[in-house]
């Protein structure tokens, strides 16, 4: 089932991204000095450089026929000129179609005992049906989704599926006669025309509007070592804001909100990812739950946390006799039965520190560097275990949903 009506080729990858690299000083200048943090929970650290883009694209609109999906493309500077609304008359249009999301999580530890964890966010229906379009580090966590309608009406949700890669979730409601968004092309953004952000800031505020411009295409964003290019748009966006709508000047939808500025001395800086480039992701998470054609190696993992390392061990050779504490590969915190790493024969508490011969210094090196290969490569796995170097091979599988 396709949902769009669009040729463009978008390559998605499941924990990590790539993208065009930019040049220029003054953009890595700007990328040194920026710190955002992702709008819904947890703090990060991003960098943001510059990404040139294309501006005419030919119209074409379309609905789909399944009725999930109303797509309109309009094109050029030139469309700047007509049919540009207000922005009283694009809240109007889609105060509706955009939805507060509540999430609880159940969670234990030892000192504690078993403990509940509530947060919060936004999304948009995109169909009469009730599917719902969110981010995925809105739900990924969630054990109960509660979905509350512009009319206070409200709803459970439950997970259709998501991809922490493009940070896409869709989840779904019992519902009918909803108000679907009408989604735009992102590629026909212009610098500067007018941007409206619907959402639910600080979890308490829905249906909030605030509006500004677009303000740059394609920020080549790094996320927790995961590469996205991003619309940015100084319309405030607040925690609570991640998952709501990017509307254009025509109020389509051509972003989904996935970050804001944070840091002293920073404001109206936030961003959201591109509706062109999730569209294929969208379309397959509604078919099969999953995206396909993703390579998997079929592991949970953890960062290692510096510590001391003995001179005597493994690690004082492979660092040097004179470092006492350092921060290398990635702890297997669970593996999946029947996946490329179960085969292999790597095991929980295993401590990945090389894949094919490329050392290892993160979670997020992983999932990078398995990005990198097709489905059904052979790699070769560096492990630590029990203080014992070991070679294990790996024939990566596709990514199948968990």
């Amino acid at each position: 089932m396709s949902l769009f009506n669009n040729n463009q080729e978008i390559y998605n990858e499941l924990d990590s991204g790539s993208a065009k690299k930019s040049s220029g000083m003054a953009q890595k200048i700007v990328a040194s000095v920026l710190f955002l943090s992702i709008g819904f929970a947890v703090g990060n650290i991003y960098t943001v450089s510059r990404v040139p883009s294309s501006d005419n694209e030919s119209v074409s609109t379309s609905t789909n026929s399944n009725n999930i999906l109303t797509t309109s493309s309009p094109a050029t500077v030139n469309r700047l000129n007509t049919g540009a609304l207000s922005t009283a008359e694009i809240a109007a249009n889609n105060e509706n179609s955009v939805v507060e999301i509540s999430i609880s999580t159940t969670a234990s530890s030892s000192f504690f005992g078993e403990y509940t964890t509530t947060g919060s966010g936004s999304g948009v229906i995109i169909s009469t049906d009730g599917y719902i379009l969110t981010n995925n580090h809105v739900i990924s966590s969630a054990n109960d989704i509660t979905v509350r309608l512009h009319d206070g009406t409200e709803y459970k949700a439950t997970v259709v599926g998501s991809d922490s890669r493009t940070d896409v979730g869709i989840i779904k409601v019992e519902a009918s006669n909803l108000t679907p968004v009408t989604i735009g092309d992102s590629s026909a953004l212009v610098v500067g025309e007018t941007a409206v952000v619907i959402g639910n800031p600080l979890g308490q505020l829905g249906g909030t509007v605030t509006d500004g411009i677009i303000s740059a295409l394609e920020r080549e964003i790094s996320i927790d070592g995961t590469t996205m290019n991003l619309i940015q748009t100084n319309a405030a966006i607040n925690p609570g804001n991640s998952g709501g709508g990017l509307f254009n000047s025509k109020g389509e939808l051509v972003g989904i909100v996935v970050a804001k500025s944070s840091g002293l001395d920073i404001e109206g800086l936030g961003f959201a990812i591109p509706i062109n480039d999730v569209k294929d992701v969208i379309s397959d998470i509604l078919d099969l739950g999953y995206v396909s054609g993703r390579p998997f190696l079929g592991v949970s993992l953890t960062n290692s946390k510096q510590s001391q390392v003995p001179s005597n061990s493994i690690w004082g050779y492979i660092y040097g006799q004179n470092m006492t504490t350092t921060s290398y590969g990635a702890y297997v915190s669970d593996v999946i039965e029947g996946s490329a790493a179960d085969k292999a024969g790597i095991k929980v508490d295993d401590q990945i520190i090389s894949i094919n011969n490329e050392m290892i210094s993160s979670a997020s090196d992983v999932t990078n560097a398995i990005a990198e290969y097709e489905i059904g490569d052979e790699v070769e796995i560096g492990i630590v275990r029990d203080n014992k170097m070991l070679t294990l091979k790996a024939t990566l599988q596709e990514y199948k949903g968990e």
